[in-house]
């Protein structure tokens, strides 16, 4: 599969270097709008002038793709090179713009003097130093990204990455191969940034995990060990453990007697996956298909969160047939490919631009919702198990959770009102507006920490704010904590003198869940004529007057992939884009920039509905909700400052 097809229009791009890159360029371009500078070697020099044609092209990512040797200007003192490549580091970080990803190489370093340099570790001391430095600024900046040029160049051979020819032909250090490598690469970190990874990986047992059955292993061994075939399916479960690590939530989907697969998974001296390495577990005779569907309703995930992976193609294909919604890919011919093709199935549908720490923690927080469910069933009443739970939700700052919060807002799909999308550029001047107020809160209790679960964004330009975005994981939904953090938004906003909130739900094929929320909360729909009353008007970023500034455009694909905007005026009273769904279930944005056209675009979706409550009407009694039907046992802090 050519994963590059999946970019589509509306990506701006730029490849920076020090080294000529222009056939790569050309490459991109068939897929992407890529900025085409003139010439190379001053990627400094164009980051940092505002008025380059560079800024004024405005991408959306830039890649940064240096030649190690060309930088230190073939200086292999690594006391030396470590301040060159310091100085580079700082002045390019100098440049960046917050609301810009950036994705820097990590490097090989090549050249004709070290085939005769004598210190063998000289080269990898100098990457090293790349590296560090690298590193580092992924860890201060949250939009600077690793891009794994290195891998590239060990995946072909350096002899055959790089080109002599090429070179002195016109500074072109890779051959045609790595070129294109290079190419897929990069369109494969935009795709990866703008696609909703898959999260559940389900996998058969027998001649899957391991070769041979469970339930003949007292006269045929299982085939898992050190070497041989044995060590193919070891690999594989290697590659699998990495992936759970990494946020894959693992399932377990295996036609077998549980026992004699339970006695495997727990005492086999080779198995890699342990018990506690999945999330769920069905290992029983019924249909596949169904106990796919148990699991969804277990781990409360919609059916496109699944891949599912058997080595028996009438499984596959019956999975294929009943549950069109789940992934099913191929199954390697041969068991020394099996890792080989783990892998690809990660880059395919799991790899995230990044890995938060509420990814990383993923598996043990569907585990610790396993126990939260046995003591639901033990509780005796639902209002029982609110109080036994100790829930707690802390209101987190937005910019220390910034990756986090970005993935909350465009990859939660289930409870979301209005499924807007943000870029990290549009995320970012959101928070710098003072008139708009982000919401974000992490969720614990007595069985352990959810993470930062919840984010709300409300517009705060106009008399009536407008509640914009009110999205939650789906790992703690059903504890009516929704009810808590509204009732904490709405108390802020009244205590800063707001008289009335309002909110939009806009329909898709999956935010259901949440249809009747405004109404469970009592807020009152508005009739169309009662709309247009009492719209804020725009201020733009720094202006305090009605109908100064500049309009705000949020664009976003729709599900054709393709950037759409509804052009207006400014000074009309502007606002930030809604998000609609599009065709079957594919969520878009339509770019508008009034607020009367955002609530006019809403209203135009089919089953759109706009809410108002009065605040000075609203009890807070801090605790236990305002009616029976709303009863939560939440109690609201706020994150240290320190």
């Amino acid at each position: 599969m050519d994963r590059t097809e999946q970019i589509g229009a509306g990506a701006k791009l730029a490849l920076l270097s020090n080294v000529n890159m222009d056939f790569v360029i050309r490459l991109l371009r068939k897929q992407a709008e890529v900025w085409q500078g003139e010439g190379y070697g001053n990627e400094l020099g164009t980051l940092m002038n505002p008025g380059s044609s560079y800024h004024a092209f405005d991408p959306e990512i830039t890649f940064l793709v240096m030649d190690l040797m060309e930088l230190l200007g073939h200086d292999l003192e690594p006391e030396t090179a470590g301040g060159k490549i310091d100085r580079w580091f700082q002045t390019a970080e100098a440049a960046m713009d917050e609301g810009k990803l950036y994705y820097i190489s990590d490097t090989y370093l090549w050249g004709m003097e070290l085939s005769v340099l004598a210190d063998a570790g000289r080269k990898a001391a100098l990457e090293y130093l790349w590296q560090k430095r690298l590193e580092e600024a992924c860890a201060a900046r949250k939009n600077v990204r690793i891009l794994p040029f290195r891998q590239l160049v060990e995946e072909l051979g350096a002899d055959n990455a790089f080109s002599m020819k090429m070179w002195y032909m016109g500074k072109i250090p890779l051959g045609n191969e790595a070129q294109k490598r290079l190419c897929t690469l990069i369109l494969d970190r935009v795709r990866v940034e703008r696609r909703v990874p898959k999260k559940v990986l389900l996998l058969d047992l027998d001649n899957t995990l391991w070769g041979g059955l469970a339930g003949e292993q007292e006269h045929t061994p299982v085939e898992l060990s050190e070497e041989h075939g044995g060590l193919a399916y070891k690999n594989l479960q290697r590659v699998i453990l990495q992936m759970q690590k990494q946020g894959v939530l693992l399932g377990i989907v295996s036609k077998n007697n549980e026992a004699d697969a339970m006695e495997i998974l727990e005492r086999h001296p080779h198995m890699v996956l342990r018990p506690d390495a999945f999330a769920a577990r069905r290992i029983n005779w019924a249909p596949k298909h169904e106990n796919i569907r148990a699991i969804a309703e277990e781990l409360n995930l919609g059916m496109d969160s699944f891949v599912f992976w058997d080595d028996s193609p009438q499984e596959r294909l019956l999975v294929k047939e009943m549950l069109p919604q789940v992934t099913v890919p191929d199954f390697p011919g041969r068991k020394e490919e099996l890792a080989l093709a783990m892998a690809e199935i990660y880059r395919e549908y799991f790899a995230r631009p990044t890995v938060t720490e509420e990814d990383k923690a993923r598996t043990a927080q569907y585990a610790a919702n396993t126990a939260r469910k046995e003591l639901q069933r033990s509780a005796g009443s639902f209002e029982a198990y609110l109080r036994q739970l100790e829930i707690t939700a802390v209101r987190v700052s937005p910019r220390k959770h910034m990756e986090r919060l970005l993935q909350l807002l465009n990859k939660t799909n289930q409870f979301n009102l209005t499924t807007r999308r943000y870029t990290q550029g549009q995320l970012v001047r959101l928070l710098e507006t003072p008139d708009r107020r982000i919401y974000l809160y992490s969720v614990s209790d007595r069985f352990g920490d959810n993470g930062v679960v919840a984010a709300a964004a409300a517009d705060c330009r106009g008399e009536v704010p407008v509640l914009t975005d009110f999205v939650m994981s789906c790992r703690v939904m059903g504890k009516n904590i929704e009810y808590a953090l509204m009732e904490d938004i709405e108390k802020e906003l009244r205590e800063s003198g707001y008289k009335r909130l309002r909110g939009i739900f806009i329909p898709t094929a999956k935010n259901m869940p949440v249809a009747g929320l405004y109404d469970r909360l009592g807020y009152r729909k508005l009739e169309p004529e009662e709309i247009g009353r009492e719209m804020p008007a725009e201020r733009g970023d720094v202006s305090v007057e009605p109908g100064i500034g500049e309009a705000e455009t949020v664009p976003v694909e729709p599900g054709t992939g393709e950037a759409e905007t509804v052009p207006v005026e400014p000074g009309t009273g502007e606002a930030e884009a809604i998000a609609v769904e599009r065709g079957a279930g594919e969520p878009g944005v339509v770019s508008v920039d009034s607020q009367t056209d955002e609530w006019q675009a809403a209203l135009a979706e089919p089953g759109a509905r706009v809410y108002e409550i009065r605040l000075e009407d609203t009890p807070f009694i801090g605790g236990e909700g305002i009616a029976s039907d709303k009863t939560y046992f939440v109690k609201i802090e706020r994150e240290s400052e320190e």
